[in-house]
């Protein structure tokens, strides 16, 4: 299999982070999906990455989806709880940490735009990802080992994602002084091989985005 992946996306690093989970061998192929000369539309119609092609050459696109489908068809070892409460728990804690991602991604595009970025428009992005970042610090006990539960599962990997993409963008936005019991979590899932071996990196642009 071959994964289109970008350095900085929080969506990649997901399913990077689930097939090294899984033991999955891949190639990983590092683009800058906003460059004229990306791959990506090739592979989803969308143009969007993370894309993972399979071998037979059909793909499959969307980080969420791409994780539903790596379950069903890699079901070892589980990324999800066993019992139908807890695969749901984990489900709302990937649509929020998705959403702050969203919400960053649009600010970083805003701000793009100099002087003439919209105050309000920024203004409700950053509450999109305070409040959605407060809502992952409730959801983790402080001390806890895993986001949910006793193991390692998709909670873990779009949390901490969130968090390190947040980090990498937002500098301006200090949320380990917010949230310490979640930075503790942070700093010790964060020294987990899949984690430790796909921190994000920026990618610069050739192309003009906004």
């Amino acid at each position: 299999m071959k994964l289109l992946s970008a350095t900085p996306s929080p969506y990649a690093r997901k399913v990077r982070i689930a097939l090294a989970e899984k033991g999955l061998a891949f190639e990983l192929v590092t683009e800058v999906p906003w460059d004229g000369d990306t791959s990506a539309p090739a592979y989803n119609p969308l143009g969007k990455i993370p894309v993972l092609i399979l071998d037979d050459g059909r793909s499959v696109y969307e980080s969420s989806y791409i994780l539903e489908w790596l379950e069903a068809k890699c079901p070892e070892p589980p990324l999800l709880p066993a019992d139908v409460d807890g695969r749901l728990e984990a489900r709302r804690l990937e649509v929020i940490a998705d959403g702050v991602c969203d919400a960053t991604v649009l600010t970083l595009f805003e701000r793009m735009r100099g002087e003439g970025c919209s105050a309000p428009w920024l203004a409700r992005q950053r509450r999109k990802i305070e409040a959605g970042t407060a809502a992952l610090a409730a959801a983790v006990a402080p001390g806890a080992r895993f986001a949910l539960g006793d193991a390692f599962g998709l909670a873990d990997i779009a949390i901490g994602s969130t968090l390190g993409y947040l980090s990498l963008r937002l500098p301006d936005f200090d949320w380990p002084a917010a949230h310490p019991a979640l930075a503790d979590w942070f700093a010790r899932i964060s020294t987990r091989p899949s984690f430790a071996s796909t921190v994000p990196a920026p990618q610069g642009f050739r192309d003009r985005v906004v």
